[in-house]
């Protein structure tokens, strides 16, 4: 049962004074049997309250305001936790019959949030892969555990060359991305063929830096079997999520999930930086200044930047006027 302290730091500098900033925040790591949160400490710009509630998935969400002008809005969040191992599906029912409890889900609460799939351009291609891997006299998790080793074994880990609005059409189309894209490949794949399966953001914990993620938030799936629950599956890594694997939120896909997000007055300028540094008895990475491994930045916008900030902005305008 490793034991982890970690620290995620968000930062977002602006280069003019922002003022009214309203911000949701998902960064409560999950407390039950696998994850044990021992500690867990917020420190945020002005020291705004956080109302804390649980959305439609389970997750806890925190909401925040600053009322004030502020140059700077710096999020850190820091987290002791124990993890425990996950039991692998001892197979003990037959591949038929599990096949066959999947089928009954289709139209159950909640599978049927995480079985449905978006039409896209190139689903065919995705189809005749699918139909290559998915071999009936395999179990389900067999099978999942084959079309993520496709995911892995066939994308490309690059950054920068996806965002998070990049659709499965173009990722499929690149064969490239980061963890958050391999991870919607392998969803589309697993709801084609019945599995209902989930988006997840958490943090991924390695040992020698052989582990591709860490650094920043990492994202993988967790496919749904009706004798084991829920198994996480990151594709990034090719392996079975266990105790090196923090969850933060599960959802349909990353919107679900973002970490921060939020809406302000003032310029759409600005830079967002972010870090993530974890601590056990192998690994030791934690500094008082930590460089950042995100890192986006948003020069001379035009108003399609922050349409909806923009529209907030002429109604507040149109009832003062009224």
């Amino acid at each position: 049962m490793p034991k982890f302290n970690l620290k995620h730091i968000t930062r977002y500098s602006y280069p003019s004074p922002i003022r009214e900033s309203a911000n949701q925040i998902m960064l409560f790591p999950f407390d039950d049997e696998f994850q044990e949160v021992k500690k867990h400490e917020l420190l945020i710009t002005s020291q705004p309250d956080v109302e804390v509630f649980n959305d439609y998935f389970g997750n806890k969400v925190g909401i925040f305001s600053i009322a004030k002008p502020i140059n700077e809005l710096l999020i850190q969040s820091k987290i002791e936790i124990i993890v425990n191992p996950v039991n692998l599906p001892a197979d003990t029912v037959s591949a038929r019959q599990q096949w066959d409890e999947l089928k009954l889900l289709k139209n159950q609460f909640p599978f049927i949030d995480f079985l449905w799939q978006d039409r896209f351009e190139m689903e065919h291609e995705l189809l005749e892969v699918t139909d290559l891997i998915n071999n009936m006299t395999n179990t389900p998790f067999e099978v999942a555990q084959k079309m993520s080793t496709f995911v892995f074994e066939s994308f490309e880990y690059k950054k920068g060359i996806t965002d998070v609005e990049t659709e499965v059409n173009e990722i499929w189309k690149m064969k490239a991305g980061v963890c958050q894209d391999f991870a919607h490949i392998l969803l589309a794949m697993l709801r084609i063929i019945g599995i209902p399966a989930r988006y997840v953001s958490g943090y991924i914990c390695p040992k020698n830096h052989e582990l591709r993620g860490e650094g920043a938030t990492h994202a993988w799936v967790e496919a749904y079997l009706p004798s084991d629950g829920w198994i996480g599956l990151d594709p990034t890594n090719n392996c079975v999520a266990s105790d090196r694997h923090i969850r933060l939120a599960v959802g349909r896909n990353f919107g679900d999930c973002t970490p921060v997000k939020g809406t302000y007055k003032g310029s759409t300028e600005h830079t967002l930086e972010v870090s993530v540094t974890i601590e056990n008895d192998i690994l030791k990475t934690e500094e008082e200044h930590v460089a950042p491994v995100f890192s986006y930045q948003i020069h001379r916008p035009g108003p399609q930047d922050n349409s909806y900030r923009m529209f907030m902005e002429m109604q507040q305008q149109q009832q003062q006027q009224q």
